[in-house]
């Protein structure tokens, strides 16, 4: 089934077709997939409930669409090249065949264990291809999943899934990264000791670490799959039905559970995966991502399934044993499009070149990155040693709530343009808003991204708190969805997007809230308060600084800041901890108590010529102190 543009004068045709009769471009994308029974409408929506319906009264299931429907064809293709940590261990592949077996067994297990349709399964798994076959075997038989990051705390696992209300967690008894082993079980247990709809855990041997077994809560992996039928009925599940919930961080502590729904979400991964990266039916893709973020499931598990590609699933991490790890690979695999992201570009940049041209990387027709903006720097370095300026470099932009790819070149029949990430896909109509909401048509204006019409992978609503879904995403500007990014556009029509509006910071590609890491700061013992923002950072793109007022308290200032940065650690995890800590009096904050962020995220960026307005600070001399502290 090839969905793919051909041309750039296709693009243009196919996108106005789909903005000014998008039930008509829809209904021919999505009738290409296999349907138990077809929809009565193709959208159907309003953005004030917020309400959207893609494909209302369809139904289907999207293993069917990913795994039986290319088993008679292309059985025997390699689903997934799976390469392991380290270069010397053994890696494996699976074929599209093994793979529905390995689904359909894991499904019956789950049933098994009395696991049904609407259920929901946390899944907090290593980068192993036993993570996709939980994935899948969760939508085989219509439970709903929610993928925890495994570098994810035990509070923050313990949040999300008394959030989901899960039955069910899939975990392993730990993983390897790097030079490091990680102990994943120890951390479920912990997370699970207050979260009462836990019925099961099941554990995969990856370590042979031998965990704490609790009696008949916890099931070893094989030992549930071992005696099971490799058949599985699928479930018939409506377009509607949820497919995962995803955490995403927000503006404010509690952590988003982001909804995506089945058919909708099928028919735009797929169409936005083949166009996006111009797949051929025999390249070999590489997304480089995580599991348990979005782009690994749209760009790791989803879209390539569903289009029968093979991808690469890599378990390590890009500088071990060194900063040739992902040249070293390519090479192997002879990787055609390559997807990563410029905190990965932007550390291998630092590394002897030799890494680099000592692989033969000449099987890549195309590089990609996605998380946050790729800067210029990064881009040429990217375009010029890993492309050899031959490769079309897309940036793409998209997010958790979208579901799939929204700006982006389409391989090599697009523009390129470094530092911007390109033309919308069909059937995306984005606009640039004004403070006042309204439509910003002229070039290289800045703006706020938002969208004016459905597409059909994006969010339903947050699990559980719709009203949150209203407030967040349709209620500042009405009639339209809120991306929370700033944008321009150039006279040609090709956006830029400058960076997160709300209170947001992008580490290394993930989000999170500064509500949610300044809740973790202020459970230390040593802090009062805290404010926390983002600046500049040469590698991850942005860096977290944290102010921290901590009183009157005798004490060693490392100590301190070495408490406050552990503490975010097992609220959160490690990848959120602070990149400095500053130890301060008290923070700038207006007569009314409104802390004033600009003034320290202008300090932390090192721009103290010019705070603004400060005439309704309470305390302005706090500003001169802040500066005599600041962290180099």
């Amino acid at each position: 089934m090839d969905l793919r543009i051909r041309s750039f004068e296709q693009y243009q045709h196919d996108y106005s077709k789909s903005i000014t009769q998008p039930d008509l471009f829809w209904d021919g994308i999505a009738s290409t997939f296999k349907w138990k029974k077809k929809w009565n409408s193709v959208v159907e929506w309003n953005f004030n409930d917020p309400k959207i319906e893609w494909f209302k009264g369809g139904q289907l299931n999207i293993t069917e669409n990913l795994l039986d429907r290319h088993l008679e064809k292309d059985g025997n293709k390699i689903a997934f090249h799976w390469e392991a940590n380290h270069p010397n261990d053994i890696s494996k592949s699976i074929t599209y065949r093994e793979l529905y077996h390995e689904v359909c067994k894991l499904a019956n297990g789950l049933k098994s264990l009395g696991v049904k349709k609407g259920d929901r399964v946390c899944i907090y798994m290593p980068m192993v291809l036993e993570s996709v076959v939980s994935i899948l075997a969760c939508a085989r038989i219509g439970a709903v999943h929610s993928i925890i990051f495994a570098g994810f705390s035990s509070n923050a696992l313990e949040d999300r899934i008394i959030d989901a209300k899960a039955k069910v967690v899939i975990t392993a008894d730990g993983l390897n990264r790097g030079d490091k082993k990680v102990d994943l079980k120890s951390m479920v247990d912990i997370a699970i000791e207050t979260c009462s709809s836990i019925e099961n855990v099941i554990v995969l041997n990856c370590l042979n670490s031998s965990p704490t077994v609790v009696s008949k809560r916890d099931i070893d992996y094989h030992h549930l799959i071992e005696s099971q039928k490799n058949e599985c009925e699928a479930e018939i599940m409506d377009a509607e039905d949820m497919l995962f919930i995803l955490y995403t961080s927000g503006s404010t502590g509690k952590p988003k559970g982001v909804v995506h729904t089945c058919g909708g979400y099928m028919v735009y991964t797929s169409y936005s995966f083949q166009n996006v990266f111009q797949y051929e039916e025999n390249d070999v893709f590489w997304c480089t991502a995580d599991i348990g973020w979005i782009t690994g499931h749209s760009y790791i598990v989803y879209g390539p399934l569903l289009s029968g590609a093979t991808s690469v699933i890599f378990e390590g991490i890009p500088t071990y044993p060194d900063g040739g790890r992902f040249w070293q690979i390519i090479d192997k695999y002879k990787v055609n499009q390559f997807y990563t992201a410029p905190t990965a570009i932007r550390s291998l940049m630092s590394f002897d070149e030799n890494l680099v041209t000592k692989q033969d990387l000449s099987s890549l027709k195309l590089i990609g990155s996605v998380g946050e903006p790729i800067n210029e720097e990064a881009w040429n370095w990217y375009y010029e040693k890993i492309g050899k300026s031959n490769c079309p470099l897309i940036d793409t932009w998209w997010q958790t709530e979208t579901g799939g790819v929204m700006l982006s070149g389409l391989g090599g029949i697009s523009p390129m343009k470094a530092t911007y990430a390109g033309y919308p896909l069909p059937g995306i109509d984005p606009v640039l808003l004004d403070n006042e909401g309204k439509e910003i048509h002229e070039a290289d204006t800045e703006g706020y991204l938002c969208i004016k019409f459905p597409w059909p992978s994006m969010l339903r609503t947050t699990y559980g708190d719709h009203e949150r879904c209203k407030n967040t995403y349709f209620s500042n500007y009405n009639g339209y969805y809120f991306t929370g990014d700033g944008a321009k556009r150039d006279e040609n029509g090709m956006f830029r997007i400058i960076g997160r509006v709300d209170d947001v910071i992008n580490v290394s590609g993930h989000r999170f809230g500064t509500a949610e890491i300044e809740d973790a700061i202020n459970k230390n013992k040593y802090a009062i308060e805290s404010a926390v923002v983002g600046y500049p950072h040469t590698i991850k793109g942005q860096g977290i600084y944290a102010y921290v007022v901590i009183g009157n308290i005798e004490g060693d200032e490392q100590e301190i800041i070495n408490s406050i940065s552990e503490s975010v650690s097992k609220f959160i995890g490690k990848i959120a901890k602070p990149d400095k800590i500053q130890l301060v009096k008290g923070l700038p904050k207006t007569r009314s108590g409104k802390i004033m962020r600009r003034i320290l995220r202008k300090i932390a960026e090192g721009e103290l010529s010019n705070f603004g307005d400060t005439s309704t600070l309470l305390d302005p001399s706090l500003i001169e102190d802040i500066i005599k502290g600041v962290k180099g």
